[in-house]
């Protein structure tokens, strides 16, 4: 579906057009705006079903430009690489306009996702931060959190960046013995996800809790709580690792939709 190969001798093709973190609707009511020639300004993203696709940013976002949090909820699944990698790249190219050795202005490559300083050469890629979402399990029961930030009554997995020098799995007992004070046993990878708010990757884990005593922090966690299959919160939005997290443990215990 989605070809991540940059379409850089294109001067014809789809667009998406990205302000403030939010995208015009196009044709179809979808994100991708109809097949038009390319002013110099815009960059080349990738192919989508065969079709080169462009990013223009631009100043102000229009009254009817929906968050990309907004076009992931309504879009089909397999639309999200292509919302999460304009958001990603559209971050990139407005904070890296010039030069972070000597401060003098960078310039796009067009050959691959680069920023390159005229004055000293130091060329700049899209940032990507490591972060670790987890589920802490009990045997059927879940360890779900609330950051202040979250939708009244929505709980969620836990998460948090990987510290310089860190393993993944270091970081998931680290992030969960801070954020809820539960020690953990045995750890399980599951997927990862690029998470594009504004440029992180996130590493999903399955973690068996060694005691259910929670001590939130009180800071990043605002209440956290053992939760059954037969009784759950609102839970994240079904096109997040969090939810995915969930769900698969709920199958393997025996729940259905």
């Amino acid at each position: 579906m989605l070809r991540r190969e940059l379409p850089h001798d294109a001067s014809v093709g789809r667009l998406i057009r990205l302000a403030e973190g939010r995208i015009a609707p196009g044709q179809d009511g979808g994100p991708l705006q109809p097949s038009s020639h390319w002013h110099p300004d815009v960059q080349p993203l990738c192919w989508w079903r065969g079709e080169p696709v462009g990013l223009s940013l631009e100043q102000h976002a229009g009254d009817d430009w929906l968050e990309g949090r907004d076009w992931l909820d309504r879009l089909p699944g397999d639309w999200f690489s292509l919302v999460s990698t304009a958001l990603q790249v559209g971050a990139w190219l407005r904070n890296h306009r010039f030069c972070g050795r000597c401060g003098a202005p960078s310039s796009r490559l067009d050959s691959e996702f680069a920023m390159q300083c005229a004055q000293c050469g130091q060329r700049n890629y899209p940032r990507i931060s490591p972060c670790i979402i987890t589920l802490v399990t009990h045997g059927e029961s879940m360890l779900l959190a609330r950051s202040p930030r979250f939708p009244t009554g929505r709980y969620s997995t836990l998460a948090g960046f990987i510290e310089p020098g860190e393993s993944a799995e270091e970081a998931v007992r680290r992030e969960v013995e801070e954020e809820v004070g539960v020690a953990l046993g045995r750890l399980r990878y599951f997927q990862s996800q690029a998470w594009p708010f504004p440029h992180s990757l996130m590493l999903g884990y399955f973690a068996e809790a060694a005691s259910r005593r929670i001590r939130i922090d009180g800071v990043e966690i605002s209440d956290a709580a053992w939760f059954t299959p037969g009784q759950l919160p609102k839970l994240p939005p079904s096109y997040s690792i969090s939810r995915a997290l969930i769900d698969t443990h709920l199958a393997e215990v025996g729940v259905r939709d």
